[in-house]
């Protein structure tokens, strides 16, 4: 079976090779590694061209890529809620990628493929973020170079041991399979586990839009504050008129203007409003006892109709330096 598996790969080489990495990139949980470090393998017996390996690979790489990147351009936040929505750790996963975006800009391409969760995140967030196509497209390209490079040079300085272990998997047959498995599921029950952590740990009354805007309409004075890092809004412009802009990082902003005693509602656009609720037990923690986060966050208060202000540039380059 060892022998099966790379003469297989053997055969269809460089098609495989190409068709995996791009099946991969473009978000199906389909490894792609394994299949470029036997492909390394062949290629150090000469049954498959090294430069043709790693070009292959590169060029799925880049196809996938600029796919994800043009729509994080096009359609901006949409995409990266869309792929928070299917990710294991949707909860946290665009405001972390957002974050490494603020600090390392297009350079996070080139280590994005090494990252568990950020590589299928990154290029549609610089996409959405304004990142220019050639800034992508050099630094996707390196990214995807060292990532194969690293793959095939393995499979490549350890061929002797390739067919060790693959045929050491074939021998073990069912057990094997039942041993990945049992692997998988453990990985699926602890992600599920440090989500519901997490939930209990966020756990707080929330206001909906409806009770927000009869409070506004009836006169009540709450202080809005909108907890969306400056990359986010990058992505989305909209806000709730006269809010506060403090993210989790400038949560002095809001202690130095606002005193203790105010009612504060804290929206963003993240699944189950992680990062408002993050805020809130900060500032909790600072002796507000008044803070609940807006339930739904931004997506429902304009779904439900009411005023959204859409920031210009100037206005966000303002806001980013003030912070």
């Amino acid at each position: 079976m060892a022998h099966h598996i790379i003469e297989l790969i053997a055969q269809y080489g460089l098609l495989l090779v190409f068709v995996n990495v791009l099946v991969e990139q473009a978000g199906v949980p389909v490894p792609a590694v394994p299949t470029m470090i036997v492909a390394g393998a062949l290629a150090s017996m000469e049954r498959l061209p090294l430069t043709g390996v790693a070009a292959a690979a590169v060029l799925a790489c880049l196809l996938a890529d600029y796919a994800w990147y043009a729509a994080g351009r096009y359609f901006g936040g949409s995409v990266m809620r869309t792929l928070c929505r299917i990710s294991l750790s949707p909860d946290s996963c665009v405001r972390q990628s957002e974050l490494r975006f603020q600090k390392w800009r297009g350079s996070i391409l080139l280590l994005a493929k090494f990252v568990p969760g950020l590589s299928t995140v990154a290029p549609p967030l610089v996409g959405a973020m304004g990142l220019r196509t050639a800034p992508f497209i050099l630094f996707d390209g390196l990214g995807s170079l060292m990532w194969v490079g690293t793959a095939v040079s393995l499979g490549y300085i350890f061929a002797n041991q390739i067919d060790a272990v693959l045929m050491a998997l074939a021998n073990a047959g069912s057990v094997a399979l039942m041993f990945i498995g049992c692997l998988l599921a453990l990985y699926i029950i602890v992600k599920w586990w440090q989500r519901h952590h997490l939930m209990r740990t966020l756990r707080m009354a929330r206001i909906t839009v409806e009770e927000l805007n009869d409070v506004v309409n009836n006169g009540g004075n709450p202080v809005i504050v909108d907890v969306r890092s400056d990359g986010a809004r990058l992505v989305d412009a909209r806000v709730i008129p006269g809010a506060l802009l403090a993210d989790i990082n400038s949560i002095e902003r809001i202690a130095d203007t606002v005193p203790p005693d105010t009612e504060l509602v804290l929206y963003c656009t993240c699944p189950n409003e992680y990062s408002a609720a993050l805020v809130a037990k900060a500032l909790m923690l600072r002796g507000y006892k008044r803070v609940r986060p807006l339930l739904g966050g931004l997506d429902a208060w304009d779904a439900a109709g009411y005023p959204v202000h859409r920031m210009s540039v100037a206005e966000e380059v303002v806001v980013s330096h003030a912070v």
